[in-house]
Order: C-alpha cells, then sequence, then structure tokens
C-alpha cells in the first residue's frame, strides 16, 4: 500500500484543494491530510475563518481524504512520515525546494498549484462590493 501525506490550513475549503487531493490520492492508496490547528496558524501569524474543527471536518469529508491528522509544529513532519508509513509527501509548488530534506525518509514531491483560485484570492473578493454577476462566477472568468 502506498500512503500519501500533505499539510495545509484549508480554510475556506474550495475546488483547489478538492484538486490538490484528488491528484495526491491518485498517487496511491491512502491520503492522510495534515491540517495545521489554530495554535500553530497563530505561531506562523495565520488566521483562520474556520476554527481547526470545523477545516478538518470539511477536509475528512472529502471522498479522496482517507486520514485527518492535527497539524501542531514544524517539527512533527519527520515523525509523522516515519510513524505513518508514508511514501509520498506532497506540498502545493508554493513551497518548493523547502521540504526537500524530507527526501532521506519518503519521495517529495511539489504540485501546481489550481489557476484562479486561493483562499487569500476568496477574501480579498469578498472584501470588495460585487457589482454584478455571481462571485463565483466572477473568479472563475478572471
Amino acid at each position: 500500500m502506498k500512503t500519501i501525506i500533505t499539510y495545509g490550513t484549508y480554510d475556506l475549503f474550495h475546488y483547489g484543494h478538492v484538486r490538490l487531493f484528488q491528484r495526491l490520492k491518485a498517487m496511491g492508496d491512502k491520503l492522510i491530510v495534515g491540517v495545521s490547528t489554530d495554535e500553530f496558524n497563530a505561531l506562523k501569524g495565520k488566521a483562520a475563518f474556520f476554527n481547526y474543527q470545523q477545516r478538518a471536518e470539511m477536509v475528512a469529508a472529502c471522498k479522496y481524504v482517507d486520514v485527518v491528522i492535527p497539524e501542531t509544529h514544524w517539527q512533527q513532519k519527520p515523525q509523522d512520515i516515519v510513524a505513518l508509513d508514508v511514501d509520498i509527501f506532497g506540498m502545493g509548488d508554493d513551497w518548493q525546494g523547502k521540504f526537500d530534506y524530507l527526501g532521506t525518509l519518503c519521495q517529495v514531491i511539489y504540485l501546481g498549484r489550481t489557476e484562479a483560485i486561493s483562499t487569500t484570492e476568496i477574501k480579498t473578493n469578498l472584501a470588495i462590493p460585487q457589482t454584478r454577476g455571481n462571485l463565483a462566477t466572477t473568479l472563475l472568468v478572471k
């Protein structure tokens, strides 16, 4: 059995997250997703709209995800890889090179982000009054 792991905040869950999970799951049999806890996000200087429990619930509901674990600190990744018998560690290419050191434990891959969608973009667009049309349609047209 081939096991894949990824990590993130996954706030304002969107189709970019789903596509990431779909692509990762296609590489193996079991997809584990580490969801950053509220406390860890605070250490990273990030604030999520949804709390950890809500974000973990949304991620767990995705059909591509087999297991959700809490991500509580930067140093847990090597421990998780060994303890969970991970074959592939996958992240978005915005993290390119940052986790290459894990290559001694498993295969490390960086996947391209889904075009025209990000949580940051959603938050930004929600703050801008829309003059007409559906916000999702506006985002897709960009």
